[in-house]
């Protein structure tokens, strides 16, 4: 006898259950130093909207101090959310017109134009779409609840169709790159000059990157940095592309870490994370590294891939664990929205 699909609502309460055990789990056999301890800056701070459960990426308003942009990931609309640092509420709430449905909004970013970037490039479908979306408008002059129309642009890949999550708009060219996600290897791409609203926008890849979930170019565009859920990395930007290896950011340990952003004056970084009252971690940024002389693996090679020794004693076991614990999780929203899709 097949057994009835359970419904979305139950899925989730499984999914959920699910997660909280394996982090639980995993945080159990994890010695406290094992994650970077969390800056003591007043710049951290909580979201407190209950509105705002899938936080998906973060960027820096540069008119009002302290004010950082966010969104969910799926299921919410088109809308995106003002959030003051300084207590943790939103001051805003942008409701997007001109646009279609959002099907998975990952990524926000803030071009020199003053315009925010809103990448809905997402892929619950394994990158079978064959195109996605970036939404643009202009940052808001005044803060409060506003409708505004945003231009809409199509966007394909040049080597075909992908799932990802990072969308960065360099602060000095404007050209647009993403981020793709990919376990193996994924890559950075790098839109037109211009984008264009007639017809669609290709993307072509111009590196490899590990696995990604999204990125940030320094305030002075000289800086690349780009996180997964257990690394980050700070790599220098030259001739449009990044270079080297990086240097490891002691990124704090989120569970679905999902944003990160640099302050407006670029001495921190900004590290976001889903989930209901999620925090955003401020980290000191550093400079980039030089990369000398020596031969150094580009961004995702296998050294690079590996990002670190292999785990060893209690930290070993609770990698697993959370490991597992993350896949299920995610097999587990993949499968509910491609049933609600």
């Amino acid at each position: 006898m097949r057994m009835p699909l359970p419904s979305a609502a139950a899925g989730t309460a499984v999914a959920t259950a699910v997660a909280s055990a394996a982090l639980a789990a995993a945080l159990a056999v994890l010695p406290g130093a094992a994650f970077a301890a969390e800056a003591p800056t007043s710049s951290s701070f909580t979201i407190s909207d209950p509105r705002i459960k899938e936080s998906s990426g973060l960027a820096a308003s540069r008119i009002h101090p302290g004010v950082y942009w966010t969104h969910n990931d799926s299921d919410d609309g088109p809308y995106i959310y003002a959030v003051d640092s300084a207590t943790g509420r939103t001051v805003a709430r942008v409701t997007l017109t001109g646009i279609g449905k959002p099907r998975d909004v990952e990524a926000i970013s803030l071009g020199p134009d003053g315009q925010l970037y809103v990448g809905d490039i997402g892929d619950n479908r394994n990158g079978t779409w064959d195109h996605v979306w970036i939404y643009r408008f202009p940052e808001p002059k005044q803060l409060g609840d506003v409708t505004v129309k945003a231009t809409q642009f199509t966007v394909r890949y040049a080597d075909g169709a992908r799932n990802a999550e990072a969308l960065m708009v360099h602060p000095v060219t404007g050209r647009v790159y993403i981020a793709s996600k990919d376990e193996s290897k994924g890559g950075l791409y790098e839109g037109p000059a211009e984008l264009s609203a007639d017809g669609s926008n290709v993307f072509r890849r111009v590196a490899d990157v590990p696995w990604v979930t999204d990125g940030a170019f320094s305030p002075d565009g000289n800086r690349l940095t780009l996180r997964g859920y257990f690394w980050a990395r700070t790599y220098p930007w030259k001739d449009g592309r990044p270079e080297g290896e990086g240097e490891r950011v002691d990124a704090p340990w989120q569970g679905q870490a999902e944003s990160v952003t640099y302050a407006p004056d670029g001495s921190t970084l900004m590290f976001g994370a889903e989930g209901e009252g999620s925090r955003v971690i401020a980290v000191p940024a550093g400079a980039a590294p030089s990369t000398g002389t020596s031969a150094a693996p580009k961004p995702g090679s296998p050294s690079e891939a590996a990002q670190s020794p292999e785990p060893t004693g209690s930290f070993g076991k609770g990698a697993v664990v959370l490991a597992v614990g993350l896949a299920i999780v995610f097999a587990a929203k993949r499968l509910l929205r491609r049933r609600r899709g």
